[in-house]
């Protein structure tokens, strides 16, 4: 992926700022993931983002933003697409068990390829819709950044958290007003304003637990 070495340095400083430690084997895998979304760009259209640096910092570092902030051993990413953040999160926390969902075939497709090329066994990806989905054993933290409406996001997937579970929505700029929309006996916990090295955009985490937890 361009400068190996200028990739490396970059990831591995940006996810010190953020809080996040990765050793030689993660950055080589994340770069090796960077490269595999690349090439099937071409032919299936996963990210409207181009350019080294750009990739880096939108899709890599935007993803491990949200590492400081999980709990739990079970991770769901909801409407993973190219693996954002699900695959960078399993790559920078091998002791995770983290769940890849989407119902597109060839995002799964895509998705099975990086899973077997960086021999991610603790990945599991799921080709279903949300609303089907029913695991043997639920969540500990449900990520998504597919929703743009937080409530809707509750709504559809509340049915896979865990007991003291959490949902973390991955959002741009802080949506304030969503915050009285919340139902289903939820509410917001806690919402982080995130620095991400490269990026000049707002960004936000809206975590989410039930009512009776807040």
């Amino acid at each position: 992926m361009g400068n190996s070495s200028t990739a490396r340095a970059k990831l591995t400083s940006g996810a010190a700022m953020l809080g996040v430690d990765i050793d030689e084997a993660m950055q080589h895998d994340m770069l090796a993931y960077l490269g595999l979304l690349k090439r099937w760009n071409k032919v299936y259209n996963l990210t409207a983002v181009k350019g080294n640096a750009n990739i880096l910092n939108r899709h890599l570092l935007d993803s491990l933003s949200l590492v400081p902030y999980l709990h739990g051993e079970r991770v769901i990413d909801i409407g993973t697409g190219a693996g954002l953040p699900g695959v960078p999160v399993a790559l920078a926390c091998p002791h995770l068990h983290v769940t890849l969902l989407d119902s597109n075939a060839k995002r799964c497709r895509f998705l099975r390829q990086v899973q077997a090329q960086l021999k991610l066994k603790n990945v599991a990806i799921v080709q279903q819709r949300l609303e089907k989905y029913q695991p043997a054993e639920k969540f500990d933290s449900l990520l998504s950044r597919a929703f743009s409406s937080l409530q809707a996001f509750v709504a559809s997937s509340a049915h896979l958290l865990a007991e003291n579970g959490q949902l973390i929505a991955m959002k741009g700029r802080w949506p304030g007003e969503e915050s009285e929309e919340l139902q289903g006996g939820f509410m917001i916990e806690n919402v982080v304003k995130l620095m991400v090295p490269g990026l000049t955009e707002q960004r936000h985490l809206v975590i989410c637990k039930k009512s009776d937890l807040v």
